[in-house]
This record gives structure tokens, C-alpha cells and sequence, in this order.
């Protein structure tokens, strides 16, 4: 939970929850200097929507957002049938400039709010409220609440619901959104407006047939739709979802995802093992940062069994910190890329008292300009969820 606190007329951020002499760390002074540069760079950018852009191959309209799975690909042995699968090697011929479009508002949006928080300057504030309202309100570029047709798969699916993990780029907009809400940059009729389109979005989420396919995946795309839940839930206020995804992270993500080591099985299985374990703690970690309160503290909850936040972390942070001791073959794509500066160490590190997480954090590469990084790393500003 963050709250505002109010000392000599300053304005601190405190998050939720806390143990006793947890380690202390300005984060706002830490990442200041990345925050402005960034934000600076975004001042003059317009916004991009998906009405920007099209696929003949969509099933959607012009408002709708679409994407193809990642790992489909021309049968050659059917060039104009049905895609098969390869796991972990991403078609580079799949449309993919919605999702493009996404994590852009994403990465924008998130840091001019950041900059908004550090600097009270309203200017970030302003065009960090140009791209919400045309991603959100503008009748001529607004995208539809819905994901129906993401990740489609040519000649399979017109859309799936494991394409609900496209919007973990709106966990930290909504993030920032709040965050906005302190700033004379939107209007009250337009947070309602806003607020009313994640409503209509988790209500889509939550009743479709893709949201509850995607709720009842078995691996990180389980974990992902818990956090987007929990997340907008806390932008509208929705404590009916607060409570169902902290009730679902207790009963069927943790004791259903992690091992008794500590380790992520449905990852390791996978043809990029480190960073889809890596993937699914960053998903886990952004949960608890979220939902956790003091009666209800989600990083030291733990399984009957002793599964927990703190296991996983006990079994992936020596490979963050060493990563040549990691036991399985490398992944097939991107694996010199990881890791980054995984915020599950900084959360961590400040609500289970263990400095020497927030260290190791400080010493890894905070941005990437790899599109597959970015794509994959949607927590960029922390400074928007911890003091």
C-alpha cells in the first residue's frame, strides 16, 4: 500500500508494508538524474495509438488492439497453411507495432510521471496527460477495453487469451496515473473517463472467455493476470478484485508455482529458462508490492509447505548476482541481455530488510534498448511505487 505522508511540508512517499529497521534508500535521489534525461527526451513526442496502424490480418477494427504469438511461424511444409509453433524464436515477420505502441506509452508515460513526482514540474505532467487521453478518451484514437484479438495465430486463432500479457505494459501507466491524479494535468471529469475505461477493461478481463483462459494458466501467464488485476483494481478502487487476487496469489500461484526450492518449474521447462524466471518473479514481486498490507503481507506469506516470496528470491538472486552459476543451458534468444535491474530486488530488499538486495540492484543495467528486454521488463520506475 503507498500512502502520503506529510513532515515539515514535505511530501514523502511511504509504501506498505513494513518490518522492523528495514534498510532505508531514496530512490527519488538514486534515479534522478535517469529519471529527468528520459522524461526530457519525451517533452515533444506525440502520442501513438493502435489507430495508428493496421493488419490486414486482424479480425478487429481500427480501435482494436491485435498482436501475433511470438513463436508461430510459416509451416514449410504448408507455406500458406496454419503457423507452427517454435518455442522461444520469435517470427520477426509477425505484426507487432500495436504492442510497439503500448510499451512506448509504457516507457513515456511512466517516466514523465516519475519526472512529475521528483521535479513538481507541471510540464511532465502535461504530456504525460496527452498520451492518456488519446489512448483512453479521444473517440478518433482510443483503443477498445479489450484484448479479443491478441496473439492471434494465422490460420489457428483470431485471438487468444494468453494475449492478455500484451497489457503488463498498463501496470506501471496505471501506476502512474495514480501518481497524476496529485497534478493539475487532467481534469476530474477526465480521471473518470480513464477510470471508467480500466473498469470496463477489467470487467472484460475477469468475465470473457480469454480472461478466464488467461486467469487459469499454470505459469507466468497466471502470475500476470493477477498482477494487471490487482493493478487496475487499485486504480479504480475495486476492493471486491483486491481481495479475489490476493486471495488467488495465496491458494493457487504460490503453492502451484513454486517449488519447493524455490524455483519456478514451468520456466525452467522452457526453452529461455533464466529469463522467464527472472519474467515470473518480477510478476510475483510487482503483486505483493501491490496488494501487501500490514494485516495481509504478501512477501512473508508462505505455503504450508514453506513456499513463498522469500524462497524464490533465496533460489534466483545468487544466479542474478552470479549468473555463470547458472545450472541450465543459456537461453536460445537474448540471454547475454539478463538481467536487468530486476525491481523484485529493490522491493524485496526494502520489505524483507535485506540490503544487500538493494545493492546488487543498484549495480545492474537499469534501461535496454532491445526491444525484447522492453517488452519484458515493465516495472522501469521505481520511484512511482517506493519512496
Amino acid at each position: 500500500m503507498i500512502r502520503l505522508l506529510k513532515t515539515c511540508g514535505v511530501v514523502l512517499l511511504a509504501c506498505w508494508p513494513v518490518v522492523a529497521q528495514r534498510p532505508t534508500f531514496d530512490v527519488a535521489a538514486f534515479d534522478r538524474a535517469r529519471i529527468l534525461k528520459a522524461a526530457n527526451g519525451y517533452l515533444s513526442d506525440p502520442p501513438i495509438t493502435v489507430t495508428a496502424s493496421h493488419s490486414p490480418r486482424s479480425a478487429g477494427g481500427m480501435h482494436d488492439f491485435f498482436s501475433e504469438g511470438d513463436y508461430w511461424w510459416p509451416d514449410p511444409q504448408n507455406p500458406g497453411g496454419p503457423y507452427i509453433q517454435r518455442d522461444g524464436m520469435s517470427n520477426p515477420d509477425n505484426f507487432v507495432e500495436h504492442r510497439r505502441a503500448l510499451m512506448r506509452l509504457s516507457v513515456e508515460v511512466s517516466a514523465l510521471a516519475a519526472a512529475w513526482r521528483i521535479s513538481r514540474n507541471e510540464r511532465y505532467a502535461k504530456q504525460a496527460a496527452r498520451h492518456l487521453r488519446a489512448w483512453f478518451l479521444d473517440p478518433s484514437t482510443r483503443m477498445n477495453p479489450n484484448l479479443q484479438y491478441a496473439q492471434a495465430i494465422h490460420g489457428r486463432f483470431t485471438g487468444r487469451g494468453i494475449g492478455i500479457i500484451d497489457t503488463i505494459h498498463l501496470v506501471e501507466v496505471a501506476r502512474a496515473i495514480e501518481v497524476l491524479k496529485d497534478s493539475s494535468a487532467l481534469s476530474m471529469t477526465e480521471l473518470g473517463g480513464i477510470t471508467q475505461w480500466f473498469t470496463e477493461y477489467l470487467q472484460w478481463m475477469t468475465t470473457s472467455k480469454n480472461g478466464i483462459e488467461e486467469r487459469e494458466a499454470k505459469n507466468n501467464h497466471g502470475t500476470c493476470w493477477v498482477m494487471q488485476v490487482a493493478a487496475f483494481a487499485q486504480l479504480v478502487g475495486n476492493e471486491k478484485l483486491l481481495a479475489y487476487s490476493r486471495d488467488r496469489f495465496k491458494t493457487v500461484i504460490v503453492p502451484n508455482q513454486i517449488a519447493a526450492d524455490g524455483s519456478f518449474p514451468q520456466e525452467l521447462r522452457r526453452t529461455k529458462p533464466y529469463g522467464y524466471s527472472l519474467f515470473n518473479l518480477e510478476a510475483m514481486a510487482t503483486v505483493c508490492q501491490i496488494l501487501s498490507t500490514p494485516a495481509d503481507n504478501l512477501w512473508i506469506f508462505e505455503s504450508p509447505e514453506g513456499r513463498g516470496m522469500r524462497r524464490a528470491l533465496e533460489y534466483m538472486v545468487p544466479f542474478i548476482r552470479e549468473k555463470k552459476t547458472w545450472p541450465l543451458k543459456p537461453d536460445v534468444m537474448y540471454d547475454s541481455e539478463w538481467p536487468m535491474r530486476q525491481s523484485s530486488l529493490l522491493f524485496a530488499g526494502l520489505a524483507l530488510s535485506r540490503a544487500d538486495y538493494v545493492e546488487l540492484w543498484k549495480k545492474l543495467p537499469a534501461d535496454s534498448r532491445v526491444e525484447e528486454v522492453v517488452r519484458n521488463f515493465f516495472v522501469r520506475q521505481p520511484v512511482l511505487w517506493v519512496k
